[in-house]
């Protein structure tokens, strides 16, 4: 029985997020990790001053430790009161840790202003989801950074939480989330957090390592079902997908780019500073609104078969803990 209830918390989260998606009205776990990371970044600042490296080290595993712990130490009181709490709670935390509806929506605010010639609206909701300069982007800048922000969170922001998941149950989820934040708000290669983040940077990148190329190989086969250039994805993906300073993002960029038949990557300004960056790619048309669709569809495709694989294993690691 509780192999069969072991795969039911990440497909009810997966659906609950289809339809809801992110609960901005309310407290969600992600933000309060992030308040975590800034509360003690400051305090480790202030009493460990000369060495930044060890300072970012004590402040990754200490999130890290909190955020595994607290949700296992939760869903195991909940599975000890009876099986529906616990599966009930845990897909909860399953739901809050997917972020495939965000993804989408926000990236079609951007395709919705375009639609209306609306290119300083499109800059704008381009904005919330990406972290290069948007003030100068034309249309086609506008498209490829959103196209390219799909392409990549398809993996940390869907189906590396569910690849997680799939070992190590919601917690396993938190565990990853807690790194993939910590990456985000201190993994940065300025002044400020050359050294003190990068662990955080390091373990995200060996985190992410396996579930991006496992999305990488399913967006292929998405490809394909979607009628997209699935040869081509190929094709870029073996060359490309080491076209990124990330040993990780260009996996699942490559993949997109080639069923797309366009160009990603390239330089691109960051906080006023423009950073070279590799293309991924070949200009076999040119990019299109309508390619942020396309991108849109692509990532639900391959969550949704990253979906149906963690399941099965889940239910295979579970029954044979159990035996």
């Amino acid at each position: 029985m509780r192999a069969l209830t072991a795969a039911l918390p990440l497909t009810i989260g997966f659906i609950i997020d289809f339809f809801l998606g992110d609960p901005y009205s309310l407290p969600h776990p992600i933000r309060l990790i992030g308040k975590l990371i800034s509360a003690l970044e400051t305090r480790i600042r202030k009493y460990m001053k000369k060495n930044d490296t060890t300072g970012g080290i004590i402040l990754a595993v200490t999130v890290v430790f909190l955020s595994s712990v607290t949700p296992l130490l939760v869903l195991s009181l909940c599975y000890r009161l009876n099986t529906a709490a616990g599966v009930t709670a845990e897909s909860i935390m399953c739901y809050y840790l997917i972020a495939a509806k965000c993804l989408k929506d926000e990236s079609m605010k951007a395709y919705s202003c375009l639609k209306e010639d609306n290119v300083e609206g499109a800059r704008k909701a381009v904005s919330m989801i990406v972290g290069r300069d948007t003030n100068s982007l034309d249309k086609q800048g506008i498209i490829r950074a959103a196209v390219e922000t799909v392409a990549e969170n398809t993996s940390d922001g869907v189906t590396a939480p569910m690849f997680f998941m799939m070992i190590g149950g919601a917690a396993g989820g938190f565990f990853y989330k807690s790194v993939n934040t910590l990456d985000s708000m201190i993994g940065y290669k300025n002044e400020k957090y050359r050294d003190f983040g990068r662990f955080a940077a390091k373990f995200d990148d060996v985190l992410n390592y396996i579930p991006s190329r496992i999305t990488a190989v399913m967006m292929i086969f998405a490809s394909f079902l979607l009628n997209l250039d699935g040869k081509n994805a190929f094709k870029i993906w073996r060359r490309d997908r080491r076209n990124h300073s990330s040993p990780n993002s260009a996996q699942t960029e490559a993949v997109c780019a080639g069923a797309l038949g366009v160009v990603l990557g390239g330089d691109a300004f960051y906080l006023g500073k423009l950073v070279k960056k590799k293309t991924i790619g070949d200009p076999l048309r040119e990019i299109e609104n309508e390619d942020i669709k396309r991108s849109d569809r692509l990532m639900y495709l391959t969550s949704l078969m990253m979906l149906i694989i963690s399941c099965l294993v889940r239910y295979l690691i579970v029954l044979t803990v159990v035996k």
